[in-house]
């Protein structure tokens, strides 16, 4: 074949077809190779050396403030990730791990990006040693193999039932421990756990989170969050005397408007006389009060509205007693129509008893000295659905309370669905650890360099909690290490909370054997992704 170059070093073969190539500066700026493994590798494991000092129960809180100047205080790993500007494409990668983690299981975000930055880290070392990533990625795979297989024989099962919740409320609160909440974390565990049991389906051991719903309000202290049977919504009645409280509500959920029929065309109507103006203003009055009527024929002594409603509307309804609330959303109005078992209606000539929700109480709250109010709706048909109401001293408390009874409600619903666990503080990492050493003693070939560099990389997270709480790594990793070759059960860990004893069963540390199992999977699953990228082409870019 023979090339040929115009003027501006373009190639051309013989039959005239250009040739693509890089110009110098390009190929320059280009990383390929070991180099952009490197590369790649440091650069998620700067993410990683981020969220480190945030785990375990003393970890620290991290202040996010967005370009919009708003403040967000948190230790959970994926809000923290999500909130951060992250450019770097494999840094990405982290913050992908991080959701898939939060998604699945709904704890255990921070470890889960730890204990991926630890195998970066080995993979590096094994890498400057000459090892191909291929293998190292290999041997990170069947080492993870052993440690889930593991973390299976030494996992406790728990029995629970709707009386006895100890050991559910136990979890949840070692999930809160390391929350912004720890102080409060037994009252705050304990309505976790109702919450999720009020909406569990025991028999088929799943958790329906839709008809849970979490409302924050700023005012007040923690203690004052409560759990309550039933709907609150951020809302008040839509005029000012009307009654606060509704006994024997029956509501008629609405998507239509109070406002008189609009015209769908781009005509207007143009009112030349009083007399015409008069007839337009009592037709008007004579739709509303029909469409109040049909309310009332309907058997309603409560209107809820998607919609808005002019004064004229609100009047009117005031005047026939019917308490109404407007401007209620979309997802709230569905709650309300599951929990009072009545149906939403787009019309007002659709409207019939049999469609109407039954409340035993609908009522007005109000909050402090403010003129903030919220309509709590309790008594219904449908049980199931409940509302958990934080409180707390300013809106960066009441968000991050919120996040983490979410993620203990998360846990929990986890040991519904299989209710095994392993011992917290690093004691599962360390029995897998020695574990993966015992099988890489049976491997042959390079691979058992990487199978021992996993178990390294899964003592990096008790070294984490040691450094966290203050301990001495090396003395702390080491004494838990004995403890472990002496005894061959595998609960214990770090004393992070210095109670005087490792022993994690006594302490009740507990988490659950799923979220333990899908941290391992998934990190190792990214960092096999990031050790095979070997070049980073960026379309568009000079």
């Amino acid at each position: 074949m023979s090339l040929a170059a115009d003027p501006q070093g373009v190639v051309f073969d013989e039959y005239g077809r250009p040739f693509v190539i890089l110009r110098e500066h390009q190929e320059a700026a280009r990383v390929k190779g070991l180099a952009a493994q490197k590369a790649n590798i440091l650069a998620a494991r700067s993410v990683s050396q981020v969220l480190r000092t945030s785990l375990g129960p003393k970890g620290m809180d991290k202040m996010l403030v967005n370009s919009d100047g708003e403040v967000t205080v948190s230790n959970d790993g994926a809000t923290i990730l999500e909130k951060m500007a992250v450019e770097h494409q494999v840094a990405r990668l982290l913050v992908e791990l991080s959701r898939s983690q939060d998604d699945e299981i709904g704890d255990g975000t921070t470890g889960v990006v730890v204990l991926a930055g630890a195998l970066l880290e080995q993979a590096e070392r094994l890498l400057d040693r000459g090892i191909h990533p291929v293998r190292v990625a290999e041997g990170f795979e069947r080492a993870c193999e052993v440690a889930v297989e593991h973390l299976t024989k030494i996992s406790d099962k728990v029995e629970f039932g709707p009386s006895t919740t100890e050991s559910l409320v136990q979890t949840a609160m070692t999930t809160l421990s390391s929350k912004i909440i720890n102080v409060h974390k037994t009252k705050m565990a304990k309505i976790a756990v109702d919450a999720v049991l009020s909406v569990a389906d025991m028999e088929r051991h799943d958790v329906n989170f839709d008809m849970i719903k979490v409302e924050g309000k700023p005012g007040g202290s923690l203690e004052d969050t409560e759990l309550i049977r039933g709907i609150v919504i951020d809302k008040e009645f839509s005029h000012p005397q009307m009654p606060k409280q509704v006994d024997g509500a029956k509501m008629c959920i609405l998507t239509c408007p109070f406002e008189p029929p609009k015209p769908k065309t781009k005509h207007k109507l143009d009112i030349t006389s009083r007399s015409d103006y008069e007839r337009l203003h009592k037709i008007e009055q004579q739709h509303f009060e029909d469409m109040v009527q049909k309310v009332k024929d309907s058997g309603a002594n409560m209107v809820i509205c998607q919609w808005g409603f002019d004064d004229e509307a609100n009047h009117l309804l005031y005047r026939n007693n019917l308490p109404a609330v407007r401007w209620v959303g979309g997802v709230e109005l569905e709650l309300i129509a599951i929990a009072t078992g009545g149906r939403i209606v787009p019309r007002f000539s659709e409207l019939t008893p049999e469609k109407l929700g039954h409340a035993g109480t609908v009522r007005e709250v109000a909050f402090g000295t403010t003129k903030e109010r919220m309509l709590v709706i309790e008594d219904t048909p449908n049980e199931n659905a409940v509302t958990v109401l934080v409180r707390g001293g300013n809106r960066m408390i009441v968000d991050e309370a919120k996040r983490s009874l979410h993620d203990a409600m998360c846990v929990v619903r986890n040991l519904i669905v299989r209710n095994e666990i392993v011992y917290g503080g690093g004691s599962a990492e360390i029995a897998c650890a020695q574990q993966v050493q015992k099988f890489a003693d049976s491997v042959q070939g390079l691979e058992q360099y990487a199978i021992r560099a996993f178990a390294e990389a899964l003592e990096d997270i008790p070294m984490a909690l040691a450094e966290n709480s203050g301990l001495n790594p090396i003395l702390t990793l080491s004494s838990v290490r004995a403890a472990h070759v002496g005894d061959s059960r595998a609960f214990w860990g770090v004393d992070c909370n210095q109670s005087g004893t490792m022993n994690m069963k006594e302490q009740g540390v507990f988490e659950t054997l799923i979220g333990k199992q899908q941290q391992m999977q998934l990190a190792t699953q990214v960092v096999k992704m990031i050790l095979k990228i070997d070049d980073v082409i960026i379309s568009g870019q000079d």
